[in-house]
């Protein structure tokens, strides 16, 4: 079978940093061409400043990946959708889940599929953790995720405006992982968002959870900071209710179970990326993960506000 004929949409750091080189070292794709409103290029693809040129250029393109800002991508995907194209999305995959909900039904009329991929799912101690949770109950679960966000978004004032998500961003990336181990679903108890004074989208967050999969008494929480320096923290440590510790770290690169890692692996969480959506381009069948874009939103609809100093980036 030739290669699937894909296009990336939005040629940001993302994109340069993930997508295209994922999608050179995958030999079940081609890349047909790039969409930048800014003319961004790729050395040797054809290049277009918006998405109906590249339709009406490349004629037998089979997907594209969007990896613009979450802002504009319902309008986005409902162009590639009409345009026969299938479609991969960057998290978080749109401003609202109502838009996703109504694009996985879009997609499901059109015959085509729409992947939203939550990369941090992609790591093979995320998978070993959620096999050792498996029917278990939990004594407490804590999400650590703090970053310095002049390193990972320098200039990109979008990520704090309305539909930017702000310290979610990144946050998500933990909240995915957690819909992924857990046995069971897990709910927004409580949130506070610290909000610059300056900014729409907070800069930090602590969250309380409710689950079934908690033990009498268990706790489940998040702590999200974009206000880090020096060394990043990316972790998730578990204590089950028998005494067994885990401690997922590295943003889902390293398991250890009582202090000794058992699972170790470098982090190529967009090969598989890419390895699944061939996988699923195959078998003609979408996959629309809504859990933790909605954990996001209810963390959004029940938290309480505080202001905190401006941001100056």
């Amino acid at each position: 079978m030739p290669p699937y004929r894909i296009a990336v949409i939005g040629i940001g750091k993302i994109a340069r940093d993930e997508h295209l080189p994922s999608i050179a070292r995958d030999p079940r794709f081609t890349l047909a061409g790039v969409v930048s409103g800014s003319g961004a290029s790729v050395p040797g693809v054809p290049t277009f400043r918006e998405a109906a040129a590249l339709y009406a250029a490349v004629p037998d393109l089979d997907a594209v990946a969007i990896c613009t800002p979450p802002g504009p991508r319902t309008a986005l995907v409902r162009e590639a959708l009409a345009a026969g194209v299938h479609v991969l999305m960057e998290k978080p995959p749109t401003p609202t889940v109502g838009e996703l909900r109504d694009l996985a039904a879009v997609a499901e009329r059109a015959k085509r599929v729409v992947f939203t991929t939550w990369h941090s799912q992609y790591n093979a101690a995320v998978e070993a953790m959620r096999a050792r949770l498996a029917g278990q109950k939990l004594g407490r679960l804590a999400i650590t995720w703090k970053e310095d966000v002049r390193r990972w978004h320098p200039g990109q004032d979008w990520i704090w405006q309305s539909a930017g998500f702000g310290v979610f961003d990144p946050g998500i990336n933990a909240l995915s992982i957690l819909t992924r181990i857990m046995p069971e679903p897990v709910f927004v108890d409580s949130a506070t968002l610290l909000t610059p004074a300056n900014r729409a989208m907070p800069i930090a967050a602590t969250i309380a959870f409710t689950s079934p999969a908690l033990a009498p008494g268990g706790t489940l929480t998040a702590e999200f900071d974009w206000r880090q320096t020096g060394e990043q923290t990316w972790e998730i440590a578990a204590d089950l209710a028998g005494g067994t510790a885990l401690r997922l770290t590295g943003g889902g690169t390293t398991l250890s179970v009582d202090g000794t890692v058992v699972e170790d692996a470098p982090r190529h969480e967009y090969d598989r990326i890419y390895a699944r959506f061939a996988d699923l381009l195959a078998a003609g069948t979408s996959l629309v993960d809504m859990a933790p874009f909605e954990l996001v939103a209810d963390a959004f609809m029940v938290g309480r506000r505080e202001a905190v100093e401006p941001f100056l980036d």
